[in-house]
């Protein structure tokens, strides 16, 4: 019983780590693109039609980024 008074906290103190570590990795846009990068490794980087989807993909993140600045701002 008295080992509860101990592991509690600890626990608490991980779930709080946790949830920081998850806030910063929001914050720092850790998990705005998960699939580009992904079929990159399928690509070649000489491919033209390879090149022009991620440039478009990129032109739309930046469009999507620059809405949300300016509704929040």
């Amino acid at each position: 019983m008295g080992s509860l008074y101990i592991l509690i906290p600890i626990a608490i103190v991980f779930v709080c780590i946790a949830i920081g570590i998850f806030l910063w990795a929001v914050k720092s846009e850790q998990f705005d693109d998960l699939e580009r990068r992904g079929y990159d490794i399928l690509f070649d980087e000489d491919d033209t039609k390879h090149k022009n989807a991620v440039s478009n993909s990129e032109s739309i993140e930046k469009k999507t980024r620059n809405d949300k600045d300016s509704r929040n701002g």
